[in-house]
């Protein structure tokens, strides 16, 4: 008896399989396709994506290749670059842009860049805090100590990528201002700063031995 509720069983089961392929069989295969088209699609978007970007990239390597023929030349390609590519690429245009100014003796030019670097939302925080650090780091002996530490403070941060060199600022900026006690302190935590870089924590030794003797 067993045996023949099982072959009952089995047909009914292949009659709803065949009534269900009839009623949705024929939404499935177009489901199907407009799986395989999106796909499709999306891939083509994806190879269209990177040629672009392959092409863009290509356009601020050509761009910073001018500097090789004089430092004018590199300035107003990389300019003229920046004023059409994507936000992520012009502001690589833009630094290196303000970074030539600035060998130039144009610091001030140099500084304006940065500034507008550091205030563009469109740009990512990473570019956007490296901006400050190398506008403060241009303005760092002529421009208001107080002000200059105010702007570098979000970079001290634990979890800020510039902040050994912020704190590195800093503890000039405080010396600058007069209070060498209070640099020593700042330079002596660098240079016992395990995480910072070697470089860093060498200098930052040698200050706090010599501001330890004044």
């Amino acid at each position: 008896m067993s045996d023949i509720f099982q072959e009952v069983d089995e047909d009914l089961r292949r009659d709803r399989m065949s009534q269900m392929a009839k009623r949705y069989g024929g939404i499935v295969g177009t489901v199907a396709v407009l799986i395989v088209a999106a796909t499709a699609g999306y891939q083509a978007w994806q190879g269209w994506q990177k040629s672009q970007r392959e092409a863009e990239t290509g356009r601020l390597v050509s761009a910073l290749s001018q500097t090789a023929a004089s430092p004018a030349k590199g300035i107003e390609a990389l300019s003229s670059y920046a004023a059409k590519a994507p936000a992520d690429l012009a502001v690589l245009a833009r630094l290196n842009e303000a970074a030539l100014r600035a060998g130039e003796g144009k610091s001030t030019e140099a500084v304006a860049i940065y500034d507008s670097i550091a205030a563009d939302t469109q740009v990512g925080n990473i570019y956007r805090d490296l901006a400050t650090l190398l506008s403060v780091m241009h303005q760092i002996g002529s421009g208001d100590a107080a002000q200059l530490q105010a702007r570098l403070q979000p970079l001290t941060v634990d979890d800020n990528a510039w902040r050994f060199s912020a704190r590195e600022m800093t503890a000039l900026l405080t010396a600058r201002a007069g209070d060498k006690a209070g640099a020593r302190t700042l330079f002596q935590q660098l240079a016992d700063d395990s995480l910072a870089p070697s470089g860093v924590r060498s200098r930052a030794a040698d200050l706090a031995a010599l501001y330890g003797k004044s």
